[in-house]
């Protein structure tokens, strides 16, 4: 027997057989959809005129008069969804993919922590979508319900359905709803998982044209539920912060310059207050509702008061809509209402896990975390628990793939930091936190360059400086080994000043009685041994001494360095020894004492040797040539670049590799091979993953070997490019390199008129980061733009740089590959999509998929690799260093 049939206007049950007068059988023998022509009529009225929907419930009315029903017997009336009083900001994106979803499920859930705007996003769905056959969209609200076994009837009662034939629960709601088409919204369903799961699978299961779409900070598990996780809001780039056009871009700050206009009107955006709104939104990491409270604050604050006031931002994060759910009228109470459902082992690690403030895997979770009440093997499912509730969150990124990393937004991470004190667990949790760091060190015990390669603690420089602070704060005295670890990984981040401040700190509690003496008095027999910590002074001045070489700070340099090979001499540590020889040396090179700085690099080598460490000794042997080379020993440089080389190339940390490239190409240079020299210092450039002082000498280096060939236009344009990022990064290159690029920038002023020189150093100036290295790697002297933008085609085939020549296909498809190219030439997602007709989002789309094909993370890594299928000019690893390939 096939299934009743009901009127899709009015819900009366339509005959098995025939149609009714006035309806007629559709063509093609479809069968009837209405009870009569007036139900047609108003189905018609409904989809081609939205405001005449009272008119429709008049007609209604009338026909269920005429079939003697009542309406509400006979209608899923429900609550409509509620009309918005402000604007809704951003997610076109998201809206977009949801569109996209919902054509192919039938239930899809929004997850995502409390506060981050999953309510909302699901209203302006629903809200958006067309009527007719997509049916209507009724809210269900289920905050206030907490008795899990009446869900079916509050559900119904919110749908407007009354109980009738007998029929309850979960039958009364299918037997209504039927096979009309209609959209659900169950919002807030966390708290009700398991009840909703069981309904949504019954009412699917019986309701062919029912659709289900879920709020819940944790997802209902049913097969064929679609999940939809919703993130934080887009915040702007830190280096764009003084522009505020850039910084309106952001789906967060618009956000809270709307909502600043409503409390406070006139509020905009400009020049003098993008910085601090922009970074207002990165403290609150882009949640909607902390934005939003935030915003509520610039009646009585200024926006300096505000971001001040965020170091306690439940206290701060208060006064919400009074129309709103109670849970959205403060942050606590957001945080609250889902820490409630925890049980006490997810509450236990939870609170917990607030002190890694960098982020964590399940090891470093494990370490801090587990106790005597948590056992180590626990953490991982109480981990995938607290992910799956929304309250951490999963970074994105390639390493992703191999180790999960999670983190805390900030909101939750202070909630769950005053759980922890109010436990009495803090001092604890700490002391697990700083052994397990601690103990992070102990792969680099017996390293002889530890400055100068990235460490393990690089991935947990934020728990590092977070666990440096607490010690600090809490009146003992530093932990050297951890704030000489975190100065290290400042220092390789080229924060310098922020690298010097922390070993003054580890000097001034951890000194040794002699390291304040004048290197050449004599040692006082009565002066105490030295504890077990003093190791670490040492290290600290010569890493001090190396970062005021950075600053070009040369008096101050030498001084540590002098101190710190005092230090090692009398401790006998031959790897600490070498370390401190090398400071000296570099700070010796500093201030053009180039013979000084050979000794002191033959010495360090001639330790080094001894220690049965090959890369080591490579990274002496690259040193001394860079000294020889100073030193007017070109040749004696060449030869011990040939034996290292091999050594450091593609197998040592980037920042050597890049580094001993450089000095190969110096020495070609120096020795007239300008062909070997460009291919190094073109590898070198590559080498370097972003902008960074590491990649200026390179850049510097072809500048060079341009105006040694008489390529001044381009020689003008890469000093020029250059000396500007010099001046954004705040950096100054050694003495003795700085003298030669200067003579060379000289040379190719004089040689072109005013005219072309004027228009050379404004033409390098304007060049963006990844236009820079696309321009410096094509080595052409031509005034046009770089020659990649020439193969940028707009169809969908592999041509340009998408087809690929000689090194086999690019995995990339013409409009990809037209992407790739305009990105290299250094143009934003919409410069991009002006140039290409396209949409910001489709370029977006593009890149990420250019990003998956090729493996690649950063825009400049892109960049590098349009370069190199133009160029196609790799050397060869296997060769000799410096001959062509």
């Amino acid at each position: 027997m096939s299934p009743s049939r009901t009127c899709e206007v009015c819900g009366t049950e339509l005959p098995g057989r025939g149609p009714r007068k006035g309806s007629g059988p559709a063509q093609g023998g479809r069968p009837a959809r209405y009870c009569s022509a007036a139900c047609r009529q108003r189905a018609f009225r409904r989809r081609s005129a939205p405001d005449a929907q009272d008119q429709d419930r008049e007609h209604g009315q009338e026909q269920d008069r005429a079939h003697g029903q009542d309406q509400d017997h006979r209608q899923v009336v429900g609550r409509e969804l509620p009309r918005p009083l402000d604007s809704f900001v951003g997610r076109r994106r998201e809206l977009s993919r949801l569109r996209t979803l919902s054509k192919s499920s039938r239930l899809l859930t929004l997850t995502g922590p409390g506060g981050v705007g999953k309510t909302r996003l699901a209203m302006e769905f629903a809200g958006g979508r067309r009527g007719g056959a997509d049916g209507k969209a009724l809210l269900v609200e289920l905050d206030s319900l907490r008795d899990g076994d009446r869900l079916p009837q509050a559900v119904a009662a919110a749908l407007g359905v009354g109980e009738r034939g007998g029929r309850t629960g979960t039958a009364l709601l299918a037997h209504e709803l039927g096979d009309r088409p209609m959209l659900i919204v169950l919002d807030n369903c966390e708290h009700l998982a398991e009840p909703c799961a069981q309904l949504a699978a019954a009412l699917l299961a019986r309701c062919p044209r029912l659709r289900i779409l879920a709020t819940s900070r944790e997802v209902l598990r049913v097969p064929g539920e679609v999940v939809f996780r919703v993130g934080e809001l887009s915040l702007s780039p830190a280096g764009e912060d003084d522009d505020p056009a850039a910084v309106l871009q952001a789906d967060a700050v618009r956000l809270f310059v709307e909502r600043a206009g409503s409390r406070a009107p006139g509020f905009e955006l400009h020049a003098g207050n993008a910085r601090t709104v922009a970074e207002i939104c990165r403290r609150l990491d882009g949640m909607p509702l902390a934005i939003e409270l935030a915003a509520r604050r610039t009646g009585a604050l200024p926006l300096s008061d505000i971001l001040a006031g965020l170091d306690d931002q439940l206290t701060l994060l208060t006064d919400g809509s009074r129309t709103g759910p109670g849970r959205h009228r403060e942050l606590a109470a957001a945080i609250d209402w889902s820490h409630r459902l925890l049980d006490a082992e997810e509450q236990a690690l939870f609170r917990r896990l607030s002190v890694l403030v960098g982020g964590f895997d399940a090891v470093g979770a494990a370490a801090v975390c587990a106790d005597g009440e948590m056992p180590p093997r626990h953490v991982l499912r109480v981990l995938c628990a607290l992910e799956a509730k929304s309250l951490i969150v999963r970074l994105p990124g390639p390493e992703a793939e191999v180790t999960a990393r999670f983190r805390q937004l900030s909101a939750i991470r202070a909630y769950a930091l005053d759980r922890l004190a109010d436990s009495g667990e803090l001092p604890g949790t700490w002391q697990r936190a700083v052994d397990w760091l601690t103990g992070l060190l102990e792969p680099t015990t017996g390293q002889v360059f530890v400055d100068q390669a990235g460490g393990p603690l690089t991935e947990e420089r934020e728990n590092l400086a977070a666990a440096v602070a607490h010690t600090n704060s809490h009146g003992g005295a530093p932990n050297v080994p951890l704030t000489l670890a975190l100065a290290r990984v400042r220092y390789q981040q080229e924060q310098l000043t922020a690298a010097r401040a922390l070993l003054t700190d580890a000097l001034e509690h951890d000194s040794d009685p002699e390291d304040s003496r004048d290197p050449g008095d004599a040692r006082d027999p009565r002066q105490p041994q030295r504890s077990e910590d003093s190791r670490h002074v040492g290290a600290a001045l010569a890493l001090a001494a190396r970062a005021a070489c950075q600053q070009v700070d040369e008096a101050a340099a030498l001084r540590f360095a002098e101190r710190a090979v005092a230090v090692e001499r009398r401790r006998n540590d031959p790897a600490s020894l070498a370390n401190a020889l090398d400071a000296r040396a570099a700070a010796l090179l500093c201030r053009g004492e180039f013979s000084q700085a050979v000794d002191d690099f033959a010495e360090c080598l001639a330790i080094v040797a001894t220690l049965g460490r090959p890369r080591d000794t490579a990274w002496c042997r690259h040193h001394l040539a860079w000294a020889l080379l100073h030193a007017g020993k070109a040749a004696e440089g060449d030869a011990l670049m040939s034996s290292c080389l091999p050594e450091l190339r593609g197998q040592a940390p980037w920042c050597q590799s890049a580094a001993a490239l450089h000095t190969a190409g110096a020495i070609r240079l120096a020795l007239g091979d300008l062909t070997a020299a460009e291919r190094l210092f073109a590898e070198a450039l590559r080498t370097v993953p972003g902008e960074s002082f590491h990649a200026l000498y390179p850049l510097e280096g072809l500048a060079v070997v341009a105006a040694e060939r008489g390529e001044m236009k381009r020689s003008l344009r890469l000093f020029a490019a250059s000396a500007q990022a010099r001046r954004r990064l705040d950096t100054e290159p050694e003495a003795g390199w700085q003298r030669q690029v200067e003579a060379a920038a000289a040379r190719a002023e004089a040689a072109l008129p005013a005219a072309a020189r004027d228009g050379a150093v404004a033409g390098g100036r304007r060049l963006r980061w990844e236009r820079l290295l696309v321009y410096a790697l094509n080595g052409t002297d031509e005034d046009s733009a770089p020659v990649v933008a020439s193969t940028v085609g707009n169809g969908d085939g592999a041509g340009g740089i998408g087809g690929g020549t000689g090194g086999g296909r690019s995995p990339l498809t013409g409009r990809e590959a037209a992407v790739a190219a305009l990105v290299a030439e250094g143009l934003t997602n919409r410069e991009i999509a002006a140039r290409l007709d396209l949409s910001a989002s489709t370029v977006a789309t593009h890149l990420d998929n250019v990003r998956d094909k090729l493996g690649m993370r950063s825009r400049t890594q892109i960049a590098l690799w349009v370069a190199g299928k133009e160029r196609r000019a790799v050397p060869d690893h296997h060769k000799r260093w410096g001959e062509v390939s």
